[in-house]
């Protein structure tokens, strides 16, 4: 048994380019090759990118991957030796399966069809693929490698389908999504299904932007003990290669460990650049309110693309408070974007004057307050249109929920950065940004929330404190918990009634609101899927 040199590929495949993800395949098995790899192993679906959804269903799709396949395998052929897994979805016989094929010296070697189609949370694979049946190994170097596919390992059977094939190693592609918490959970269930086998873990997973998911990367690598022996980089597109020598993985040094914050900022980060870059955006704007939820937007925004492509618009009401334009100021002087102010009080007054008679004898109410944001959202989509940059949004998940947001106003955009983020965090993740440097002013964090659509307004008014807001609906959204629980579990009758009501009767506006980063195990989307018309309340 001689020593075998394992690269793995922490690549940012963009759905649809088979050819350009055939390049970086190609240049990461270069650099591989370089460094003495054997095997290069790629994520799940590397050559089409993942998910690439009803793509599937349609005939060309498989046809001109199968050509890059094959064009691709002759280009690796410079590299003799070097096995290199490629994921792409495969037709034969009618059936279409999720595959991955091992590649060297101008040949397939082997191919393994995924067995355990996943379909919950984000995922509808049983739509689209036939699951497979066999195990599949290759011998290198005196050891045999079997090979998994993501959700496989989630379950007992395929890796143990590879050991009794003769695996000693399994390689296994990911295109495994993030949320919060998602690391600690895959080392655990990879302990429980693969290395409890007896088998080492080869875990190689995608990074980058594909709509609402976030593919994390933080690819890593387990002895037959269970031990962790390598963890590469959280959102980072990166190559890391491990040495196996007489059965046993190399150890190297871990990474250290993300806090929280800094785990879901930078997935919102990697979010919005690939969702503005691999849709082809020059730039983004937004409209800044001196509020927290739109400084964290501006943030992550310039983060992501830089000052020179992010443009901030103030749009002042009546109702704004001079704290608010004074704050909204000195954050982008200390960001260096583009930053306007367009007063809105013109075409409020206007948008009354047209409704007076209609609205005669009745007081102002929500009506005038959704009359303003639906001004700055039009305002915003007209500079879009104009100029080719995307809006993005600044609504958060505690306002999604409850409908504390303006159809066609404040929701209206392009990409809603924070949908996903309850507004407690919100304050957690301006916080860790400030860490970094300080491009929040203080007064934006510490300030009561408001709207400004009235007089001396607070979300308070209408909402109870976030910390009950959020944690009624972490309980009821995300944990599917009822209401009866919820009580049990501290919260007010009155307030778990109220608040389950309003996500209930909110359905409506969340359907036509821009998607979002999801960075939780359930976010509204694609994985919340609830009847907008249904009687049904528990």
């Amino acid at each position: 048994m001689t020593t075998t040199k394992i690269a793995i590929v922490q690549m940012n495949s963009t759905v649809g380019d088979l050819t350009g993800n055939a390049a970086q395949i190609l240049a990461y098995a270069a650099q591989a090759a370089s460094q003495g790899a054997h095997i290069v192993v790629t994520p799940e679906l590397s050559l089409a990118g993942y998910p690439p959804e009803d793509l599937l269903l349609r005939p060309g799709f498989y046809q001109q991957t199968a050509l890059v396949l094959e064009k691709l395998t002759q280009d690796l052929a410079t590299y003799p030796g070097l096995h290199v897994l490629v994921g792409h979805p495969h037709e034969e016989q009618g059936a279409y399966y999720n595959a991955v094929s091992v590649l060297a010296d101008g040949q397939i070697k082997t191919r393994y069809f995924k067995h355990n189609l996943p379909n919950n949370m984000v995922f509808d694979e049983l739509r689209y693929f036939q699951a497979g049946q066999q195990a599949s190994v290759f011998e290198l170097n005196g050891t045999i490698f079997g090979i998994n596919i993501c959700e496989d390992t989630w379950f007992s059977a395929a890796p143990a389908s590879a050991k009794a094939a003769g695996a000693q190693v399994l390689l296994v592609p990911n295109g495994s999504p993030y949320h919060m918490g998602k690391q600690d959970l895959r080392l655990q269930v990879m302990r429980e299904h693969v290395t409890s086998q007896g088998m080492a873990l080869v875990y190689a997973n995608l990074v980058g932007g594909q709509d609402e998911l976030i593919f994390d990367g933080n690819s890593f690598a387990l002895n037959e003990q269970g031990q962790q022996v390598l963890s590469m980089g959280h959102c980072k597109e990166e190559m890391a290669v491990l040495t196996l020598e007489h059965g046993a993985l190399h150890t190297s040094p871990d990474a250290t460990p993300l806090s929280l914050e800094a785990q879901v900022y930078d997935a919102l980060v990697l979010g919005v650049r690939d969702y503005v870059n691999k849709n082809g955006f020059p730039g983004v704007l937004l409209g800044l309110s001196g509020g927290v939820d739109s400084a964290l937007t501006l943030a992550i925004a310039c983060d992501a693309l830089g000052a020179d492509k992010v443009r901030a618009i103030m749009m002042p009401s009546p109702y704004t408070a001079d704290i608010s334009l004074t704050d909204s100021r000195d954050m982008v002087q200390r960001l260096g974007v583009r930053y306007d102010e367009l007063s809105i009080s013109p075409c409020f007054d206007a948008f009354r004057a047209t409704l007076q008679h209609e609205f005669q004898g009745l007081k102002e109410d929500t009506t005038e307050e959704n009359i303003q944001a639906r001004i700055r959202g039009t305002l915003l989509m007209a500079m879009s249109n104009k100029y080719g940059s995307i809006v993005l949004t600044t609504g958060n998940k505690s306002e999604m929920a409850v409908g504390y947001c303006t159809l066609y106003g404040d929701m209206a955009g392009g990409f809603a950065v924070i949908k996903d983020i309850a507004k407690t965090l919100v304050y957690r993740l301006c916080a860790y940004r400030n860490q970094i440097s300080e491009v929040i002013p203080e007064r934006i964090i510490t300030r009561p929330p408001s709207a400004e659509l009235r007089p001396d307004q607070k979300d308070q008014d209408s909402l109870p404190p976030y910390e009950v807001l959020d944690g009624i609906m972490r309980m009821y959204m995300e944990e599917n918990c009822s209401r009866a629980e919820i009580v049990a579990a501290g919260y007010a009758y009155d307030d778990v009634e109220r608040i389950t009501r309003l996500i209930k009767l909110n359905e409506y506006k969340r359907r036509q609101a821009p998607i979002g980063i999801r960075i939780t195990h359930r976010a509204f989307g694609r994985d919340w899927r609830h009847p907008i018309t249904s009687k049904f309340r528990d």
